[in-house]
This record gives C-alpha cells, sequence and structure tokens, in this order.
C-alpha cells in the first residue's frame, strides 16, 4: 500500500512512521495512509519564500494570469483523471464536478483579472493625491508582492477547489503557496497537485503541499507570510490565538463553522415559483456533498402558517434522493467523508434534538443501492423543526456538517431577520421571494450578519448560481462565528497578498516608479507621431504637442446643426444673462472632436482603432475666436488577450490636455488665481497593434534568397520530409490558393472551424509535425518532378498564378483544408506562416 507523497523543497517525498491509514468513504476498504515525520517544516516555508517567490515576483499580472489560464487548460484536459478517486471521498459525479471542476473555474476567473491590473510586477491602486497647491509634490498608492508564503490550511470537504480557489489568488498576486489538505481527502489534492508539478507550468516552488496534520507550522511563519486556515471554529480559535502570528503580525484568515439560513418570503406560498424554487434549493443544499458544505443550508426560517406546508414538500423531494456508491448513475447522493464524521454528524443532531424535533430521516436506519451502509460512511437526511427557535440555542450554535437542517418558524420579517442574525455570522443567508421591499428590507438589516446574500426568485433562477457556491469574483467568508475572513473577492482578493504602500514625490518621479503618466510630470517628446509606434515602443510620458485651431462662431453653429445639441449656451446667446457662460460657448464634445482632429495621425499605422473613452473633463467654457491647442501623452498600457480575426494588440491610454493658446496674452486682470491654460483634459484609449517580429516577408527576393540555400542532402529538423517533397507540398498548396483545386472537404469540424481560422491572425508559429489533411502520418507521397530544381521552378511558377489570381480578384475568397473560406488578406497571413514553417523546418531560416 503506497503512501500519500507531500511535494516539498523540489521532490516527492513521504512521511518516515508507519503513517495513519486511510479509507475509501464508501467501502470501508483501507487503501493508502499519510505520514509527515521527518518533513522539516522551517525549510519548507523558507524554500517558498525564496525559489517560488523570486521567481513569482518578477513576473507581471499579465504574465502570472497567463500562466493560470495555461494551467486550467492542462488539468481541464485531465479532469476525467480526478473523477474515479474522488468518488473515494464519497462524492457523487456533480459533487466531484463542483470540487474538481469548480476548482479549474477558480483559474480560469483569477486569470482574467490580469485585464484590471497593470503590464508590471506591482499594482498602482486607486487616483493620485495632490499635495501641493502647485502641483510639484504628490503622492500615489502602490501595492507590492509579500515576500512570503501563502500557508493554506484546508478542510477535508472540498480537497480541489479548496486548494485552488485560494492558490488562484496567491499566485495572481505573485506569492508562492504551502498547502495542507485535511488528511482523509488529501489523496486527491495530491493527485492534482501531482499534475500540476507534473505540467511544469508554474515556477518550481510556487506550490508545495503537505498531505497531513502539522501542529507545528504557524511556529516558523514570518510577517511576510499569509495564513489561511478553513475548518471548525474551535481549531481556527487556537490557530488565530498562536503567539507566532501575534508576534510577527502574520495576517490570518479564517473560514469556519457557518449556520447559514435560508428565508421562505411571506409572499412565497405554496403555488408560486418561489415556494418550489425554495424546497429544490433547501433539498440541493442539504444532499449537495451529502451537506458537507461550508455553505450549506442549516436553518430554515418560513412563516409560522407555511411550516406544515415546507415540511411536508421537503419530505417528498428528500424521498427522491436515491442514496449509495457515488460510481452508479442512479444514486443522488453519496456518503460522508469518514466514519469519524458520520459519527460527528450524529452527535450533532442528538444535541439538536434535544430542543428540536426530527421529522425526516433516521440516525439508525438507511437504505442505500450498490454499497454496505455497514461498511461505509452513510447517513439519511435528516430534517428537524425547532417549534420554539427564539429559546432555543442549540439549533442556532450547533453545526451538523452532513445532510442536516432544521425549520423554524417567524410570524413577521424583522423575526425572520433576528433568526438568521441569531447564527451569530455565517457566510452565506439566501431569501426566496417575488417581492422586492421585501428582498430589499432583508438585505438591508440582515447584511451586518452575512458574507454573502442570495436573493431567489422567477426572474433569477434559470442563470442563478444558487445559496452554496461561492463566486471567484466575489467575497467567501462571513462575520462572527463565521471567521471574520473575507477569500478570493475578485481584486480585493489578490490585494490579501500584496503589501500597500504610500509613495510621496513629484509627479515625473512617481510617474516612473508607478509606469502610469501622472499630472504636472515631464513630458518625453516623441521624435514620430506617437501613433507610428507600435505597442511595445510606445512609453507612459511620450508626448506630442499639435499645432493651433481657432474656433469660430461657424463652427459652432455647425456642429450643433449636426449633433442636434442646441443647448442655449452654443445657440442663444440673449439667454447668458444670470449663467456662467460670457459669449457662445462651444459644445463640450465639439472641443475633445477638434482635439482628436489635431491629435490624430490621419494615414494607416499601427493605431489599429479608437478603443474607448475613460474620463473627460472640461475646466472652463471655450468661445469663439478662442484658439487651442493640444497635448496628447501616453498615461498607460494595458495589454490585451485577442482570439478574433484581428493582429495582436494592446490598449494604450492617452492623457489628452487641451489648452487656451492665448491665455499668455490675456490681460492680467482678467486673470484669477484659480485661472489656468488647461481647459478641457480627457483619458481617450486606443488599439494599438504589436510588432510582428516572428515571421520573415516573403517577397519574391526573400523567397530566391532562402531557396538558393536549399540542397538535396539536407535533413529536416522535424518531420520526414525531404527538401524535394517540401517544395512539391508548398507547390500543391499554391494550387489550393490561385483556385485550381477546391474540390475538397474542409477538414476542420464546424465548431472549431473559426477559432482555428482565427490563428492566422496571431503571431504564434504553426506547431512542428503538423498534420497536413491529405497526406498519410508518417508516409511520403512520390515525387512528381525529376529534381528539385525543377520542383523549385514548378513552385514559383504557381505561386506567381496565386498572387495574380488575387490581383484579378481581389475580393475573392477560396477555400482552405484547414482553416475554410480565406480572403486575399487571409491567404497572405496563411503563406506567410507556411513558408516560415517549412523554411524553418529545413533551417533556411
Amino acid at each position: 500500500m503506497n503512501k500519500i507523497q507531500h511535494y516539498v523543497q523540489g521532490e516527492w517525498t513521504t512521511g518516515k512512521e508507519e503513517g495513519t491509514p486511510i479509507l475509501d468513504a464508501v467501502t470501508g476498504e483501507v487503501f493508502t495512509s499519510v505520514a509527515i515525520e521527518g518533513l522539516d517544516i522551517p525549510e519548507i516555508l523558507q524554500y517558498g519564500r525564496t525559489k517560488g517567490g523570486e521567481q513569482l515576483r518578477k513576473m507581471t499580472f499579465q504574465e502570472r494570469g497567463n500562466m493560470l489560464k495555461k494551467l486550467a487548460l492542462y488539468l481541464t484536459k485531465r479532469k476525467e483523471d480526478f473523477y474515479d478517486l474522488s468518488y473515494r471521498t464519497g462524492a457523487t459525479r456533480v459533487d466531484s464536478w463542483i470540487d474538481i471542476e469548480g476548482g479549474f473555474g477558480n483559474l480560469f476567473a483569477n486569470a482574467s483579472l490580469r485585464k484590471l491590473f497593470p503590464n508590471q510586477p506591482y499594482h498602482v491602486e486607486g487616483d493620485a493625491i495632490d499635495l501641493s497647491r502647485g502641483g510639484r509634490f504628490m503622492a500615489h498608492h502602490i501595492m507590492v508582492p509579500k515576500k512570503g508564503v501563502a500557508v493554506h490550511i484546508n478542510a477535508f470537504n472540498f480537497p480541489v477547489w479548496g486548494m485552488l480557489e485560494k492558490c488562484a489568488v496567491n499566485w495572481m498576486a505573485g506569492v508562492p503557496a504551502v498547502v495542507l489538505p485535511a488528511p482523509s481527502s488529501s489523496y486527491l489534492a495530491e493527485a492534482v497537485a501531482r499534475s500540476i508539478i507534473h505540467s511544469g507550468i508554474l515556477p518550481e516552488g510556487a506550490l508545495q503541499i503537505i498531505n497531513g496534520t502539522v501542529k507545528t507550522i504557524l511556529d516558523t511563519v514570518e510577517s511576510q507570510d499569509v495564513v489561511t486556515f478553513t475548518g471548525s471554529a474551535q481549531t481556527g480559535r487556537l490557530l488565530k490565538a498562536h503567539p507566532r502570528l501575534i508576534q510577527e503580525s502574520v495576517p490570518f484568515t479564517m473560514e469556519a463553522d457557518s449556520l447559514n439560513a435560508s428565508i421562505l418570503g411571506e409572499d412565497a406560498v405554496p403555488g408560486t415559483p418561489e415556494f418550489d424554487l425554495f424546497i429544490k434549493e433547501v433539498r440541493k443544499e442539504m444532499t449537495v456533498k451529502a451537506g458537507q458544505k461550508c455553505t450549506a443550508i442549516r436553518r430554515i426560517i418560513v412563516p409560522e402558517n407555511l411550516v406544515e406546508d415546507v415540511q411536508i414538500q421537503l419530505g417528498k423531494a428528500l424521498d427522491k434522493m436515491t442514496i449509495g456508491d457515488p460510481r452508479l448513475k442512479e444514486v443522488r447522493m453519496g456518503s460522508l467523508v469518514s466514519k469519524q464524521q458520520v459519527e460527528a454528524v450524529r452527535d450533532s443532531v442528538k444535541d439538536l434534538a434535544k430542543e428540536a424535533q426530527i421529522v425526516y430521516g433516521d440516525l439508525d436506519k438507511i437504505e442505500t443501492i450498490g454499497a454496505d451502509p455497514e461498511k461505509g460512511a452513510f447517513i439519511s437526511p435528516i430534517v428537524l423543526r425547532a417549534d420554539h427557535p427564539f429559546q432555543n440555542a442549540v439549533i442556532h450554535e450547533r453545526e451538523a456538517f452532513g445532510p442536516v437542517s432544521t425549520i423554524m418558524a417567524y410570524k413577521n420579517l424583522d423575526e425572520a431577520i433576528t433568526l438568521a442574525q441569531m447564527g451569530k455570522g455565517s457566510l452565506v443567508s439566501s431569501i426566496a421571494t417575488n417581492d422586492d421591499n421585501i428582498a430589499k428590507d432583508y438585505v438591508i438589516n440582515a447584511a451586518s450578519h452575512h458574507g454573502r446574500i442570495l436573493v431567489l426568485n422567477r426572474e433569477s433562477a434559470k442563470q442563478s448560481t444558487g445559496h452554496g457556491s461561492p463566486l471567484p469574483y466575489l467575497v467567501h467568508g462571513g462575520p462572527g462565528r463565521a471567521g471574520g475572513g473575507e477569500e478570493m473577492g475578485g481584486m480585493r482578493g489578490i490585494k490579501h497578498y500584496l503589501q500597500r504602500t504610500a509613495i510621496q514625490g513629484s509627479p515625473t518621479t512617481i510617474t516612473a516608479i508607478t509606469g502610469i503618466y501622472q499630472q504636472n510630470a515631464k513630458y518625453t517628446e516623441a521624435e514620430n507621431h506617437p501613433f507610428k509606434y507600435h505597442w511595445e515602443d510606445i512609453q507612459p510620458g511620450m508626448s506630442l504637442k499639435t499645432h493651433n485651431r481657432t474656433i469660430t462662431d461657424t463652427d459652432i453653429q455647425n456642429f450643433a446643426n449636426l449633433t442636434w445639441d442646441h443647448f442655449y449656451a452654443h445657440t442663444d446667446i440673449t439667454s447668458l444673462d444670470g449663467s456662467i457662460f460670457e459669449k457662445r460657448t462651444a459644445h463640450g464634445y465639439f472641443i475633445i472632436s477638434a482635439a482628436a482632429g489635431l491629435f490624430v495621425y490621419p494615414n494607416k499605422g499601427p493605431v489599429a482603432a479608437n478603443y474607448g473613452l475613460d474620463s473627460i473633463r472640461f475646466l472652463r467654457p471655450l468661445y469663439h475666436n478662442d484658439t487651442i491647442y493640444v497635448r496628447l501623452t501616453c498615461k498607460e498600457k494595458v495589454d490585451r488577450d485577442v482570439a478574433s480575426a484581428e493582429h495582436p494588440s494592446g490598449i494604450v491610454k492617452w492623457h489628452v490636455e487641451v489648452f487656451d493658446a492665448n491665455f499668455e496674452n490675456r490681460p492680467e486682470n482678467q486673470k484669477t488665481e484659480k485661472d489656468s491654460p488647461l481647459v478641457a483634459v480627457a483619458t481617450i484609449l486606443t488599439m494599438v497593434e504589436k510588432k510582428q517580429e516572428t515571421f520573415v516577408e516573403m517577397t519574391d527576393e526573400k523567397i530566391d534568397e532562402l531557396l538558393s540555400k536549399l540542397s538535396e542532402d539536407m535533413k529536416p529538423k522535424w518531420g520526414i520530409m525531404t527538401p524535394q517533397h517540401m517544395i512539391e507540398h508548398l507547390e500543391y498548396t499554391y494550387k489550393i490558393a490561385s483556385g485550381e483545386i477546391q474540390d475538397f472537404e474542409i477538414s476542420t469540424p464546424e465548431k472549431i472551424l473559426e477559432k482555428v481560422k482565427n490563428s492566422l491572425w496571431n503571431y504564434n508559429k504553426f506547431p512542428r509535425n503538423s498534420q497536413f489533411p491529405l497526406l498519410e502520418k508518417d508516409t511520403l507521397d512520390k515525387l512528381k518532378h525529376e529534381d528539385l530544381a525543377t520542383a523549385i521552378f514548378k513552385f514559383k511558377e504557381q505561386r506567381a498564378k496565386y498572387l495574380d489570381y488575387f490581383k484579378e480578384h481581389p475580393d475573392a475568397t477560396l477555400q482552405n483544408m484547414v482553416f475554410g473560406e480565406l480572403n486575399r488578406y487571409e491567404w497572405y497571413l496563411l503563406e506567410r506562416k507556411h513558408l516560415n514553417h517549412h523554411f524553418e523546418q529545413f533551417g533556411l531560416i
């Protein structure tokens, strides 16, 4: 019998002692064990801080995000490897889906957050703060990765999701992790961790996993570390009070016991969609993962006149739940994770039954399918009813961590809110109602005691993720007995692993530090128009001062007629008395339009499109006959993913300042201290193409130059083609590209054809050993020409036909076997990639 292994300090290892046996939750079979003796915990933590942390901290947010996305794709392709193992925890396919694919989903979700961070290793938070009247001394906030490790002490119920929902966040922040799964299900966490390590996608040291209970794990944590805990409140309180945490001021996040409540609104009577949704949701939250969810519904709070209806309908819904071996399709609920957990739930139910009556289920009787209830960790769903919920304390304090819930009644919404609050803090609450006034009243008054509140009704039901589903973009945590912590939460979750630091200095210095241009910083005059540069060559502070333009009375009136904006300040100068305007005033949007006319470069270049407008402010009016000029300055660059039919690009945010060119010529008596030549500011966004430096452009001259190096005896770097086979293959593809051959089926499946076709626009090379549809794998076709020289001549002849065809038919489209219908430009992209691929294959480039 193999022991569960740990991955620490760059290698897989096992503990030295015999170890604690781990049982299959369904069969009771001992199939593995876990041991931790001999692990050097201080060295493991230090290894993460140095080996893993140094590499992660150097990566930009974009690089970390793409790393997570790549890892998520890698794991998703191997998901079936984990399902069979997950059945041993007692989980059904649906339960395992939440854990396994839900865990991978956390990687995807956090990867997408890279778009909200700058393309650098640290974050710049919020807006700049002017600390001086002259604007020459300012402050900002940056957030840098902590130089420690994230220590995650996890619960048994979600070995995959629990690990990845935390790690995804600290990896995005640039912090490595040491994960400690609960022993009873650690074999599943180990399997996923093994796949992650094998992928090589993460830097070494970014993930270490210790599969067992390490009581000394907190003894050597340091101030730069972060500790998270998921489990019982009792254990959490002990850990939170650890002297080392206090001494080093180590951030500690706890997610603990939570007696989550779901409320049935007074309007949600039997026969309404909300009543049916409520019953369905309670049944689901009681039985998914056999109730072993920190977000499961433990308290069912219903109007007192509907208690009997809820009890009857919930019983009928639970009657349909088949219990047994989770591998069987007909089984709807599996087992608890262990026999010990069964006994813990039994003890909790017995305590609850002292103040509440069991109205559904039996602790001593259960029917199972395909499994022996005596050997497996099975238990029946249990529903209790508390007739005096305001006098009963245990139902609001004792959590049975299994398929157990208690019905309790309320007379009015205030009582429902009070009952919900008697849980002293929970991860989640929900209310089923179609009355938005009831929903608002409940949410506002109950929010102080819950980390998340779901309002469930007929409108949201089809898209609702449900009461028990935490989402990566939202806070997952709760006040009071739920731990007082917050996990995940989108950008907020990532910031938990970053150190926020206030920085002060001149605008120019703060620009250099943040990588974001700050108002009043020195400009870097661009040698060429900024719109001539590719995304990589544009830098914050790069600036252009435009020519002047005088705004005429006719401009203003024409703009009003064009836009139908006939606001009185622009069109009725007889109505200016008592207003802030002195003369006919230029439209604000005309000023911005005129500014664009001054700074836009007209010729085709790297700027692909106007991407939008972030902000705009009009600081004072401009009148007819006023003259303006514009200062265009790169403020910030934001990377972006491109999957559609467009070339790789990034977003450039431009700081646009519109100045009154005549300001200095105004008489001094017409100026005040508040006056400034600056009349408008805006942040505009452009989509700017990235450089194409991957492929050699294939002109006639370049092709001649490269083919002059080709000889019969050359060997390919990959594949089995000879030089002549390669040239004849290219000739054949040009016959397709010139329309001579079009009688064939497209080999790419329709559902992915667009994605495959769009790949022509990126700057990624064709994979080596790509298989052409008409070529048999590992087999060479018979050569058609007598020698290589003849083949090259025919190749060039056919290429000329392809070029001539599109000169004569510039708007034509022709089929390609792999990429489908292609227009002239797309054929050019394909030709460039294809020739580069094969010329590189033979070392010509």
